[in-house]
């Protein structure tokens, strides 16, 4: 398990109307590798507006569609279901992730 990679998520949670979401790992890869049971995700969504808080991705990160992670929604998932592997993203995709979580976060200021 990786920063940057993407899984798909079965979600009981009735307020979301897909069974299933892809999230991607946004954790520092020094947590993930942790006994910590959960990382920070950012989920993906096929809905979009391309502000600076979202990451446009697709076919190249093994999605189905053109989507884009949503750094304004971050929430955390348990390592035990993040199970079924969709892809990830390069180098410089990851670059800009890092780009959009300072927009989401406001830490421009801070670093």
């Amino acid at each position: 398990m990786k920063r940057g990679e993407l899984y798909r998520v079965h979600q009981g949670d009735k307020s979301d109307p897909k069974n299933y979401r892809v999230f991607a790992i946004v954790s520092r890869q020094s947590l993930i590798t942790t006994a910590f049971s959960s990382v920070v995700c950012a989920p993906v969504y096929t809905n979009f507006e391309g502000s600076l808080t979202q990451l446009a991705v697709g076919i190249e990160e093994g999605l189905k569609h053109e989507s884009a992670i949503i750094c304004d929604a971050l929430m955390s998932i348990p390592k035990s279901l993040l199970t079924n592997y969709i892809g990830k993203l390069s180098v410089q995709k990851l670059q800009i992730l890092n780009r959009c979580l300072i927009a989401a976060l406001e830490l421009e200021e801070i670093i």
